[in-house]
Parts: C-alpha cells; structure tokens; sequence
C-alpha cells in the first residue's frame, strides 16, 4: 500500500492519522473545483489555470496530481470520465468518519463538515462510484448520472 510507515501513536491513531488525511483531500479537491469552475466562467484557459496555482500559494496534491478537469495532468481520473481511483463514495466514508470523530472530541471542522454535506449530495445523485475529484461536475451544475 503505502511506501512509509510512521508511527502515529497508540492504537487506532492511524485511523484517526488516515481520516485526517481525506479529511483535507476532500476540503482541497472541493476548494480546487471550485476555483476551476469560478475560472471557466472567468475564460481563463485551463492548461493555465492549473499552472498559476501549482506555482504559488494553491499548490496541493488535488491539484499537481488529481487534477479535476481533463488535460493537465495525464493521469487524473478527469481524463478517464471520473472513472475511480478513489471513489467519492469512500471520500464520503472517511468525511463522515471524521465528522464522528469530531464530534467525539467536541472539535470544530466546519469546513470537514460542508465537504461532508457536498459529497453526500453528490453520492445521492448517483456519482459514489465515480472518482471523488468528479465532483467538480456537480459544482458545475451537471447532477445527472453520466454528465460532463
């Protein structure tokens, strides 16, 4: 699976480690949607709108290496029709995990929580098997199952 191991705590700490770790994923690739999607409509041309934030203060794994829209980063499921990596139904597991634990704790992840919310929309609308950066579909008002 992975190529380090670090050691987080006790036992159950790298679970808590791990829902963390979605937990920013999921914040980041709902943020970097929504600034392509806020691009798109501005005209800006995307090869360009991938390099400005990659380069300076936006960088982030969402965006270098999952890019959510088509081109940019050959890799990105968003070449494939948001067919999965990772599915967004997973990504909704560990926010609602992380939520839970949140909760437990009586600490405030507003932010953990609106991606929650975003995703569960997007699960119900039949997209949990689609890759989770496909999302960017539903910000851009494409709900139907099979939209672009």
């Amino acid at each position: 699976m992975g190529k380090r191991i670090i050691h987080c705590g006790e036992a159950g700490a790298g679970q808590a480690a791990k829902i963390c770790n979605n937990m920013i994923l999921g914040i980041s690739m709902a943020a970097a949607c929504e600034a392509f999607v806020l691009a798109e409509s501005s005209a800006c041309r995307i090869k360009r709108c991938l390099t400005w934030p990659s380069t300076s203060s936006g960088q982030c794994w969402a965006l270098t290496t999952y890019c959510p829209v088509p081109g940019p980063v050959p890799a990105s499921p968003a070449n494939n029709n948001y067919k999965p990596g990772f599915a967004a139904a997973l990504m909704l597991k560990d926010l609602k995990l992380a939520q839970e634990a949140a909760l437990a704790s009586g600490v405030s992840t507003p932010l953990g929580a609106e991606a929650a919310q975003l995703y569960g929309l997007f699960d119900k609308l039949g997209h949990g098997g689609d890759d989770f950066s496909g999302i960017i579909r539903f910000l851009r008002g494409h709900q139907e199952k099979g939209s672009n």
